[in-house]
């Protein structure tokens, strides 16, 4: 999976820029240590690089910048406000993005993304070729140990945000994807029966989520209950508003079989094998 990786100078930044390949889509993001709204696009970014797959040769690179550490570099992008995100393949600037509005960001990204003809879902890739598409439904995807907290910087940090802040950045995390699993642990790693039981749901239908671990930081963990008026976890979100727990979207998806469908990956029926019946 891949990750947001924070380069330190212009010299980081040159030699990342130049190993790699020219189809390879950037996600150049600029922040400010002083400026709130940095803190929750850095985790909806933090969330959204973690549904896309490390392949080689790399697909897509996620790196941020600190912009008044690498003026030169943000002078050649224009940087004028952050956050700010720029999409780049090669040397073309495919797409800039100002502000925090999490939706905006998943939708260019995801749009560039996919004209390069890879997709992501959960940490497994999509083609979009007729050949591959049985073959990577989320159906088929395992987690693995290497499944990322979304937010390991935040959950060290001593920093209390103000109410405030914290409910703009609980806005943006809880529309980081169409779907968003606020659970205890990872989907490799749940750390709690209902949280493991609502994984094997979402992936027997075959659903395209993202997810934030809600152990990893106090702050949203406390937060989420108060925003939501919803005082336990796991909690599912769709559409940046709340379906609820495990017993909530059972009851969902027993009322209407169709009600995760439009962010299902489809399947594939298998081609009959030569010589069967």
């Amino acid at each position: 999976m891949s990750i947001l990786t924070e380069l330190k100078s212009e010299e980081d930044w040159n030699k990342h820029s130049a190993s790699l390949p020219s189809t390879t889509l950037q996600i150049i993001y600029f922040k400010a240590e002083w400026a709130a709204p940095c803190k929750q696009m850095t985790t909806v970014l933090q969330t959204l690089a973690s549904s896309y797959p490390a392949t080689d040769p790399l697909s897509t690179s996620w790196i941020c910048m600190d912009a008044e550490e690498v003026i030169d570099v943000s002078d050649n992008f224009n940087v004028t406000a952050v956050p700010f995100l720029v999409l780049r393949r090669g040397d073309r600037v495919l797409e800039t993005v100002s502000g925090s509005d999490a939706t905006k960001v998943r939708t260019a990204i995801e749009k560039h993304a996919k004209s390069s003809g890879t997709g992501a879902v959960n940490g497994a890739s999509i083609t979009t070729s007729a050949s591959a598409t049985g073959a990577n439904n989320l159906s088929t995807y395992a987690p693995t140990p290497q499944d990322p907290v979304t937010a390991p910087e935040l959950s060290s940090s001593e920093v209390k945000e103000d109410k405030e802040a914290l409910h703009k950045r609980l806005s943006s995390l809880v529309k980081a994807a169409p779907v968003m699993l606020f659970m205890k642990g990872t989907p490799s790693a749940p750390q709690c029966g209902f949280s493991r039981q609502l994984v094997a749901l979402l992936r027997e239908n075959s659903v395209k989520y993202g997810f934030f671990n809600i152990l990893a930081d106090d702050e949203v963990r406390q937060g989420l209950k108060e925003y939501a008026d919803w005082p336990t976890f796991p909690q599912l979100w769709v559409e940046g508003e709340l379906v609820g727990g495990l017993d909530i979207v059972k009851e969902e998806i027993s009322n209407d079989p169709e009600f995760l469908k439009p962010f299902s990956v489809a399947k594939t029926p298998s081609a009959p094998v030569p010589g069967t019946a």
